[in-house]
């Protein structure tokens, strides 16, 4: 079970990465489409949505790598 939990730490960092390589890409473009309705929407994604996701899933990948969930 111990393995299991690294290996979904592993998977879950990466989906960390994975989500803040597409948000960029995807969401870059409305920050930058001259329209108000795009910055607003682009600004409450990166500024506020990202981070939450990412750091979220990077913070619970490293405490399932480090064994942070362990039964005693």
């Amino acid at each position: 079970m111990e393995t299991i939990k690294r290996l979904f730490g592993i998977v879950w960092i990466a989906l960390a990465v994975a989500t803040a390589y597409y948000c960029i890409d995807i969401f870059g473009g409305k920050l930058s489409s001259g329209k108000q309705d795009d910055l607003v929407f682009g600004i409450i994604i990166f500024f506020i949505l990202l981070p939450l996701v990412c750091l979220g899933l990077a913070t619970f990948g490293y405490y399932a790598l480090t064994n942070e969930y362990k039964e005693e």
